[in-house]
């Protein structure tokens, strides 16, 4: 039940953080806003650290692995996220990024020794399937141009990278880094990164002193990062990478379901089928089938 509920409280926030995403864009660069985003996560972990007496010593090792968390999941990651955004719509993002399933349980089989399951490539095959069909009219005005391509290759190495940073988070877990503080630290550096790539490019450190913005960078702090980043790499620590990433592919359908609601989108038999084959999917990878008796 426990993971159950870590898996629902994910792929609900998840799902909702296009709207405070959506907010954020405008006046402010997006890795300033990133930058923002997970400075303030970091800034409040470390606070809520210090006032309940969790120790952030680590070893230097550990504080390695833990700059690394913050380099492939909390810097690079994102900002290839946004620039791929630039030149592809958020639905082949999002179809890139169900992708994340197959990496995880090949980087999981790589280095972490963790056994491949047929049923977990059958969910993840059922799922992505789902998500295609889902966002097809996207996928169907895709054109092979040079910006295209050069979308898809950034989607494609940052799903590498956040793949990584799942991989790198359940070796942390592996070893006692408590995931709070594993999380402060590694927002912390990944803040960090982000500040000097953003100095070296010339980037205006501008802030948009509104209610939507400052509301929507608290939300995608708080729920988006602390919360939600919380229960899923909660989730890789006790079930593995390769099964928690399952939910990052029913982000885009939660997303779309709060979509026809806030902005009126209309499913139709196509997009309905695909939340199906989602479901069944996720369903297919998570149920662990009845022991027999011999």
């Amino acid at each position: 039940m426990k993971n159950l509920a870590l898996y629902m409280v994910t792929i609900l926030i998840w799902g909702s953080t296009w709207i405070g995403i959506k907010y954020q864009l405008g006046s402010v660069d997006p890795m300033v806003s990133v930058i923002y985003r997970f400075g303030l996560a970091a800034m409040i972990l470390i606070l809520f650290c210090r006032i309940r007496g969790l120790s952030l010593k680590f070893s230097p090792k550990d504080h390695g692995y833990l700059l690394l968390l913050g380099l492939l999941l909390f810097s690079l990651n994102y900002w290839l996220v946004y620039l791929a955004e630039v030149y592809l719509t958020s639905g082949l993002v999002a179809v890139l990024f169900s992708s994340i399933v197959f990496m995880n349980i090949a980087n999981g089989a790589i280095f972490l020794k963790a056994p491949v399951q047929s049923r977990m490539i059958a969910g993840a095959v059922i799922g992505i399937a789902g998500i295609v069909l889902i966002f097809m009219p996207e996928i169907e005005s895709f054109g092979f141009t040079d910006k295209g391509i050069l979308g898809i290759c950034l989607g494609f190495i940052s799903v590498l990278l956040a793949s990584l940073g799942n991989i790198t988070s359940a070796r942390n877990s592996r070893n006692n880094i408590p995931v709070i503080q594993a999380n402060a630290l590694g927002m912390g550096y990944g803040t960090l990164i982000l500040i000097l790539a953003a100095f070296f490019m010339g980037k205006d450190f501008t802030f948009a002193m509104t209610p939507s913005y400052v509301g929507s960078l608290f939300y995608l702090a708080v729920f988006g990062s602390i919360i939600a980043f919380g229960c899923y790499l909660t989730l890789i620590g006790s079930m593995g990478a390769d099964k928690a990433s399952y939910a990052i592919m029913v982000v885009p359908v939660v997303a779309l379901v709060i979509s026809s609601f806030m902005e009126g989108y209309s499913w139709n038999l196509p997009a309905l089928s695909g939340m199906l084959l989602v479901v069944g999917g996720n369903f297919l990878a998570m149920h662990k089938p009845a022991a027999t008796s011999t």
